[in-house]
């Protein structure tokens, strides 16, 4: 589980988005779009969990790309290629349906650019026309716009603003291709009230939509119970459930209170605990 290389793709006065290539050959030989990881960087930290952005089995690694925000993430930014991880599970959860759905909108916003990157590869491959939207609040936050537009028949960036592609939100591109075009499927991964905002707009119209929640975990098997959501009025949890779920099902009101349950406790352990 050594890290063996480390990228910064994103350092501001901040924000920080990394990069990092870590050696786990049985994760990277069974990892599929949409699967996850738990990590713990020390052995005295908490378990996260972060997307397998991309795999080489024959190099026996998994790519992670994630935004130091709390305490395990920044804990994670400190440590260097050759540097171990103290504890690493997956693959985890459902992987993505990948299929010939026809017409698809992805949608990737801040840090989720990188989930939807994986599923793009694959949805690509399995032949069909994909139109890719990557937003985030500047020019400076964005990252993978050259792998992504890649795979895409149709490329749009939106920053709110305005310092690449078109000022405004990603919403204001789904809303416009609908109008456009019939649209098979949108997917979706970012921040919960862009997540949202997406599955309101193709409610509307009717667009089968599915969302990549990034609910709080612990265990990420199902035995924790921390990161379960409702959807269609039922309790799921995230982990074992997800983490992929239909967008016009999910009680996003509750979502944002449970990921915001513990928000003043992280401020003040890192304040602490990075010192």
């Amino acid at each position: 589980m050594k890290i063996t290389a480390k990228e910064v793709l994103v350092q501001t006065h901040d924000t920080r988005i990394i990069k990092l290539e870590v050696a786990a050959p049985d994760i990277s030989r069974k990892a599929k779009p949409g699967q996850f990881v738990m990590l713990m960087a020390c052995p005295d930290g908490e378990r996260i969990p972060l997307t397998i952005v991309n795999k080489d089995p024959q190099k026996g690694t998994v790519t992670l790309i994630f935004q130091e925000l709390g305490l395990t993430t920044k804990l994670l930014g400190r440590l260097n290629s050759g540097d171990p991880l103290f504890a690493l599970v997956g693959p985890l959860g459902h992987a993505t349906e990948i299929k010939n759905y026809g017409k698809v909108i992805l949608v990737g916003g801040g840090v989720g650019i990188a989930e939807i990157y994986p599923v793009a590869k694959a949805l690509e491959e399995a032949g069909n026309h994909l139109e890719i939207i990557l937003g985030s609040r500047t020019k400076g936050l964005l990252i993978l716009e050259k792998e992504l537009e890649g795979p895409a028949d149709g490329f749009h960036i939106t920053t709110d603003d305005g310092s690449c592609g078109r000022k405004g939100f990603t919403t204001d591109v789904v809303a416009e291709l609908l109008k456009k075009d019939k649209f098979d499927l949108v997917y979706a991964v970012g921040p919960v009230p862009m997540m949202k905002r997406v599955s309101l707009v193709t409610k509307e119209s009717g667009v089968k939509t599915i969302v990549s929640l990034n609910a709080i975990m612990v265990d990420g098997t199902g035995m924790c119970g921390c990161c379960r959501v409702d959807v269609a009025g039922k309790t799921q949890f995230s982990c074992v459930d997800g983490p992929e779920f239909d967008g016009h099902l999910v009680d996003w009101d509750g979502l944002v209170k449970r990921n915001s349950v513990y928000t003043d406790k992280e401020k003040h352990i890192c304040k602490t605990v990075l010192q």
